[in-house]
């Protein structure tokens, strides 16, 4: 509902949020898809609302190239897509032409396989190579470099090993002095290492913020 997500934004803003991530669809393991016009629906009277309310950066977490530039035009400035620009082609011209910022993230697989069976060599390696790879192509679709960032995609096609690599690690994914946002807010490898519920993993998500903080993360969602 409009009015609720509206009421919960500014709550965030109220309690210190430095940006607002808006998104209709869920990418949790095993999500299923939402339709663009559902996701149309949903994620641009907020981002409206939102942007005559607030002055904070507003993010569209979305993988639609529509979906993003509807967002755009209702005052978003920032496109977080999961599949880092690969599953619309239209993404990277839309992000170019408007000049937002855009947050390229790793993930094996799609929301609906990648906890089936993640492997990885040297997960960081590979994490290390994607992000060459993906801010290749930015670059060569016209996105400036200094509108990128890069998320490791902790849960995301990863086991409670590759994630804490990645956490551990981080200093060697900082490539061209671009920001690294991580998202490790009560996620499942937590509850992993403490035993506990969604419900009661804020010790287990502030140890793994502040590690993640150490490391050199400079964004936390």
């Amino acid at each position: 509902e409009t009015e609720r997500a509206v009421a919960h934004a500014m709550e965030l803003a109220e309690q210190g949020a430095d940006i607002l991530d808006i998104g209709a669809e869920s990418t949790r393991p095993g999500a299923h898809p939402v339709s663009e016009e559902d996701e149309l629906a949903r994620v641009v009277p907020v981002i409206a609302e939102l942007a005559r309310r607030v002055r904070l950066p507003i993010s569209v977490d979305t993988t639609k190239s529509r979906v993003a530039q509807s967002a755009l035009d209702a005052g978003a400035s920032i496109v977080n897509d999961v599949s880092a620009l690969r599953w619309d082609a239209d993404m990277a011209p839309v992000v170019a032409r408007s000049g937002a910022g855009v947050v390229l993230m790793h993930m094996q697989g799609t929301p609906q396989t990648m906890q089936a069976a993640p492997a990885y060599g040297d997960v960081v390696a590979e994490v290390r190579r994607f992000f060459h790879e993906r801010i290749q192509a930015a670059l060569e679709a016209g996105i400036s470099q200094m509108h990128i960032v890069f998320d490791p995609g902790i849960g995301f096609g990863k086991l409670l090993e590759h994630n804490l690599a990645l956490l551990n690690r981080l200093p060697e994914l900082a490539m061209l002095d671009r920001p690294l946002l991580v998202g490790v807010s009560r996620k499942a490898f937590i509850g992993q290492l403490v035993g506990r519920s969604a419900e009661q993993r804020e010790w287990g998500t502030a140890a793994a913020v502040a590690l993640a903080v150490d490391r050199g993360a400079r964004i936390l969602r």
